[in-house]
């Protein structure tokens, strides 16, 4: 199973919300790139990068945009990034910069003929960006609902060709109470065989353990976003990687 530390970018700096909430927000760092660098000297593989800025006003954040850069320049890891990705120029914008792979949450729900599109043309390089409130599907920064549930919109999207898919149940989101395991055991099925990377909630080695687990019974839950449990100290990023390779 791949673990993802998360890196939230608000002004520049690395911070972290509690369901989302604009208004419940923790700076953890000024440096970002330092974090990125201390997540690559514990072990960490990849990570996962949001520009919250452009998730909420719809396109990427210049000063966040420049943070990106220097991780990805400076830290070398595989960089999974979301955050304004509206259209097909910012995609390719991303992937020029060095990005892996583009998480695509809002257009997926809204554009499908655009969303197809950007499966057509980049394939593995999109993943979907699938956030769940009340099992309804929240978009734009998970500051609007529309009127889908999240394992519709997941079928919907594996009907146009999705390759991949992030669940975030945002309930759970920077709460450190745990994952909401019905709720990804659920998305993993919607999914089809599709790989999932299940966000929102991870908080002690007992979310690893079941998340392994589930991954027995559902090999396509491929990976884990580790946000806030990082920051606050409540899971040890060198021990959640020992414990994944063990098996």
């Amino acid at each position: 199973m791949d673990i993802y530390p998360a890196i939230d970018l608000k002004g520049g700096k690395c911070v972290r919300l509690s369901q989302g909430q604009f208004s419940q927000i923790t700076t953890y760092s000024e440096d970002p790139l330092k974090m990125a660098k201390r997540w690559k000297a514990e072990g960490a593989q990849r990570l996962h990068i949001v520009d919250l800025d452009g998730a909420r006003k719809g396109s990427p954040d210049p000063t966040n945009l420049e943070v990106l850069r220097q991780i990805v320049r400076q830290v070398g890891l595989p960089v999974q990034f979301g955050g304004g990705v509206r259209n097909g120029e910012v995609v390719e914008r991303m992937l020029r910069l060095g990005v892996e792979r583009v998480v695509v949450g809002t257009t997926a729900a809204t554009e499908e003929k655009l969303i197809e599109g950007l499966f057509t043309v980049y394939g593995e390089k999109i993943a979907v960006g699938v956030d769940a409130r009340d099992g309804m599907v929240a978009i734009q920064a998970w500051q609007m609902q529309v009127n889908e549930p999240a394992l519709s919109f997941i079928a919907r999207m594996v009907k146009l060709g999705a390759k991949r898919f992030v669940f975030t149940d945002i309930s759970k989101d920077g709460m450190l109470d745990g994952v909401n395991l019905e709720a990804i055991r659920n998305a993993a099925q919607a999914a089809q065989g599709r790989p999932l990377i299940a966000s929102g909630g991870v908080t002690t080695m007992r979310d690893i353990e079941a998340l392994l687990l589930l991954r027995q019974q559902h090999p396509n839950v491929e990976g884990a976003i580790i946000g806030k449990a990082l920051y606050a100290g409540t899971l040890s990023l060198p021990e959640v990687i020992a414990r994944v390779k063990a098996g």
